[in-house]
């Protein structure tokens, strides 16, 4: 019997030891957490504040969570709330012993209330955080104010005391702590071996921010969230994106807003935070404003075909036809010549257009690894390139008027005479010469090739430009793989002579046009003095070689071209004898005066222009200057906003730029009916601008009263 009893003895003992432990523990775990926290105002919430035992002694950290339970169709904050909302905080100031707190945000969720959208969660929320503690082996006292803001249809600002009283260093460890801590950090974003951020762009122009990520193991359904630390950012919401994917990259695109007016996110660093299947990534870098690659949609392959339509299109572009006027006269001389010199000479010409694409995608790209402006033409921009076609078109036209009897060796004398005739080295010359005047062209289809090129990487940049070089060699490289077609022309005689005059004065007219070109670098005394010169010493030169009157002829041709010139940019298209209007009242570019002027009801028209840009000229004459366009731009509503890209300027370039483009011209039309703009074609017509301006104003009277005041 004794010692049964004493087997109950000691079962009792053991007993009540381990309930005695079992109470210890759950006190322990009851210090640990300042136990649900409900405030009487507001019962749809409560919140918990527990440590879970975890420390760090080196590190002097411990960590914890707060916990927050929200009831059905309630919602709180991310720590960036969107166009609504405000995120959570806690005031640790009456704090002792404690440092900082770093705290953990889960990936949120986006929710859309009567068209406010916002970013946070429902019904249940873990948020870990790690508190940095002074002197681990003393007692810290934790006192935080958490403010927190929950919203259904309305919205109700809560605050709740929290309070902890421990020691870091005896923190006894809690499994069910830990637990809902590791839940917690499950949800949390981080970083990964697979995602990288390949850019952040920010387009001022259209308020929009451009993120381009690459993630190795492909997309599925992502979504973007941006937030940062500076004031600029925190005063921005972001739209939902529009996502592009294409294989491994997405490029996610976002309208900006701020209350605080138009946001200036240029420069500023920036937390990307990604989700997708099963994935949850943050990612940090600079907003730029680099150029952002095409949609990422926009197969290569399509992007080829539309270089090589846009190269051959080139070939009809006034830039080019004295240079095809070359080529012309060196067909029909091609009489008597074998296919396969025909082939060899046209074949050097396509060299030369190729060897010359090549060298512009050279030169972009050594701009683009610089940082400088990138564009088509932009070589006009330099006084010293212009100053180099205006001495070799002038080179070209005395050659075409016989005027080369230089007396130097047999060997030199021969490659000079032969220059634009039918050497080869003269036909890759001609090739590369056509390139170079082609460039202050800008034709339908090369926009999008050269925009889609400067934002891809080197090789697809040198692939996009061989293909522009092929398509404006086409018609050379037909005439090689035929060259029965060269044979088919008019056989050389005597005509032979005036034609190659002919196109010698219009390459003479070329080089005249260019000198124009120098009246934005240098004074217009000066110019008209160089001018005068040139074609002073060109006359003398002619009257030694060939006699009085090609003199006279020629400087008929220039008088009369000049005033022909003059009097076609002053008549109209359909009435001769009708002079152009004066052009209206044009105010600098400035972009931060467009979106004030449509807050006011005015629909804004912006022309980005050059004075080396034919097309522009083209669209001025043949348009912009015409009835009912003229009448419609002259109306009172309308504002008109003019970018001289005449000279390098950084403003219009990244006008330019954050619309994908990089040539002139530009033109795009905004009022309240389209306060993001409404791009117009590269060649205007009536119909597009008219058409442009009464969708952007919102009215279907534009077009009416623009006809009224024309009739």
């Amino acid at each position: 019997m004794k010692k049964i009893f004493n087997s109950y003895v000691s079962l009792f003992i053991l007993i009540s030891a381990s309930f005695l432990a079992l109470f210890s523990l759950t006190a322990n775990a009851s210090d640990e957490s300042t136990g649900w926290l409900v405030n009487p105002m507001h019962p749809p919430l409560e919140v918990r504040l527990m440590l879970t035992g975890q420390k760090d002694l080196e590190a002097k950290t411990v960590e914890g969570f707060l916990e927050v339970k929200l009831d059905t169709d309630w919602k709180t904050y991310w720590r960036s709330p969107g166009e609504g909302g405000i995120a959570p905080k806690v005031n640790w100031e009456l704090s002792n012993n404690l440092d900082t707190v770093d705290w953990q945000w889960p990936m949120p969720k986006r929710y859309e209330f009567l068209g406010v959208e916002t970013l946070g969660y429902k019904e249940h929320v873990i948020f870990p955080m790690t508190f940095h503690i002074d002197d681990m082996n003393k007692p810290v006292f934790l006192s935080g104010k958490l403010t927190m803001s929950s919203c259904t249809s309305i919205c109700v600002l809560t605050d709740y005391e929290l309070v902890l009283d421990f020691t870091p260093a005896n923190l006894p460890l809690s499994t069910n702590a830990m637990h809902v801590f590791n839940q917690g950090m499950s949800q949390v974003p981080k970083t990964s071996q697979a995602v990288s951020l390949d850019m952040i762009s920010w387009n001022q122009a259209k308020k929009e921010l451009t993120v381009v990520a690459t993630n190795t193991a492909g997309w599925n359904k992502p979504d973007v969230f941006i937030d940062g630390q500076s004031q600029n950012v925190k005063d921005t919401s972001f739209l939902a994106p529009k996502i592009a994917i294409n294989d491994n990259q997405m490029i996610a695109t976002m309208s900006a807003s701020s209350w605080f007016g138009d946001p200036e996110l240029l420069n500023e660093e920036m937390a990307v935070t990604i989700s997708d299947e099963n994935m949850a990534v943050e990612l940090s870098a600079t907003a730029t404003n680099q150029i952002v690659p095409m949609a990422a949609n926009t197969s290569l392959l399509k992007i080829i075909g539309i270089a090589l339509l846009g190269g051959l299109i080139l070939n009809i572009m006034p830039c080019v036809l004295p240079v095809l006027g070359m080529k012309l006269s060196s067909v029909i001389s091609a009489e008597g010549l074998q296919k396969r010199q025909i082939r060899t000479q046209f074949l050097a010409s396509a060299a030369g257009i190729l060897t010359s694409f090549w060298l512009i995608a050279g030169f972009l790209v050594i701009l683009k690894i610089s940082g400088q402006a990138l564009g088509w033409g932009i070589q006009f921009q330099n006084p010293y390139f212009i100053g180099a076609m205006i001495l070799i078109t002038g080179l070209f036209a005395a050659n075409m008027l016989g005027l080369f009897e230089i007396r130097l060796s047999s060997n030199a004398n021969t490659w000079l005479a032969t220059r634009g005739d039918n050497s080869h080295t003269g036909h890759f010359v001609q090739g590369m010469f056509a390139t170079l005047l082609a460039t202050p062209c800008s034709a339908p289809f090369l926009g999008t090739a050269v925009a889609f090129a400067l934002g891809a990487n080197y090789i697809t940049l040198f692939a996009i430009f061989t293909a522009l070089a092929i398509g404006m060699a086409a018609p050379w490289l037909l005439i090689a793989l035929f060259p029965r077609l060269a044979q088919m022309m008019p056989k050389p005689g005597k005509w032979m002579d005036k034609v190659k005059t002919l196109f010698g004065l219009m390459m003479l007219a070329t080089s005249i046009w260019l000198l124009s070109l120098m009246t934005s670098f240098l004074s217009t005394g000066l110019v008209w003095l160089i001018g005068l010169s040139l074609i002073a010493l060109l006359l003398w030169r002619l009257g030694n070689v060939k006699g009085r009157k090609p003199v006279i002829f020629t400087l008929a041709f220039l008088i009369f071209g000049s005033a022909g010139g003059m009097l076609l940019g002053s008549v109209t298209a359909d009435h001769w004898a009708t002079p152009l209007p004066a052009d209206h009242a044009w105010v600098p570019l400035q972009t931060d005066e467009i979106a004030h002027a449509v807050s006011q009801g005015k629909t804004v028209f912006v022309d980005v222009t050059a004075d080396w840009c034919i097309t522009c000229k083209a669209n001025k004459i043949g348009v912009l200057l015409q009835e009912p366009v003229y009448s419609t731009l002259g109306a009172d509503n309308m504002l008109l906003m003019r970018g001289d890209w005449t000279k390098p300027s950084d403003y219009v370039t990244g006008f330019l730029q954050s619309y994908g483009r990089f040539g002139v011209p530009f033109n795009i039309v905004y009022g309240p009916g389209a306060p993001l703009g409404i791009q117009l074609p590269v060649i205007l017509n009536s119909d597009d601008v008219l058409n442009a301006i009464r969708v952007a104003s919102g009215s279907s009277n534009v077009v009416v009263s623009a006809q009224a005041n024309n009739g």
